[in-house]
């Protein structure tokens, strides 16, 4: 019988393809899916983590969005296209589909990430989602991912139209740098902070020579974003 303890999560792979109906009869792949490398470098009967798997379906997921979106909308520009598919596979939207289906439950951590919250981490639900995706194309194809990827598309889709998410901060404060005279922002890392595991990035952004804002984040892009959001809210450019 499968050992249940906290470092694997309190779902087993074969409940949570039940729960969510996955197309699985690979456990052993499901299983890698959900095996962060904390887990492996505390367990060396694990076989492998979810770095391959987790780059195969980043690129399923860009390629599956793009062609949903084209035939979505088939009036919107490609410029348009491009930020949509860019809001809807970023790091804190994907961590949210995650939450949504609650991967958390059946991530496979080491004790020390388990600890530090690992289970609720954006970087790390992102990249387990993706892991999902890489192993649900291996067992059931595109039109596997298709069908368990549609649903949530098509709502945060909407979301993002209705509310403008699909702006990317980082290219609003370079526009409002160009339309100043100014060159464009340039982003510092100051400093990191914490373990391997839960680093945190403290970034600074410059424009024309002078420091506008600082912020933090769990990954460089992460804290970039942040920081550009911070000065365009402060800049009354962003409500």
């Amino acid at each position: 019988m499968e050992q249940n303890n906290s470092t694997q999560g309190v779902e087993t792979p074969q409940q949570l393809a039940r729960r969510l109906k996955l197309p699985f009869t690979d456990w052993l792949l499901l299983s890698r899916a959900l095996t962060h490398r904390s887990y492996l470098n505390e367990h060396p009967d694990a076989v492998e983590d979810n770095e391959r798997l987790e780059f195969l379906g980043d690129a399923v997921l860009d390629f599956m969005v793009g062609a949903w979106l084209y035939n979505r909308y088939p009036e919107m520009p490609e410029g348009d296209l491009t930020r949509m598919r860019s809001a809807l596979v970023h790091t804190e939207q994907l961590a949210e589909f995650a939450r949504h289906i609650h991967l958390g439950d059946a991530l496979r951590l080491g004790r020390g990430e388990d600890q530090a919250g690992g289970r609720n981490r954006d970087p790390i639900l992102c990249d387990t989602f993706e892991a999902l995706i890489g192993a649900m194309y291996l067992e059931a194809g595109i039109k596997g991912v298709e069908k368990f990827i549609a649903p949530f598309l098509a709502e945060s889709a909407e979301d993002i139209l209705a509310n403008n998410k699909a702006e990317d901060p980082k290219s609003l404060l370079q526009e409002w740098a160009q339309s100043k005279g100014f060159p464009a922002p340039q982003y510092v890392t100051q400093n990191s902070s914490g373990p391997d595991h839960s680093k945190v990035f403290e970034v600074v952004v410059r424009i024309n020579g002078k420091p506008y804002g600082s912020s933090t984040g769990h990954s460089k892009q992460a804290a970039e974003k942040a920081v550009a959001k911070l000065v365009l809210e402060k800049l009354g450019l962003l409500d």
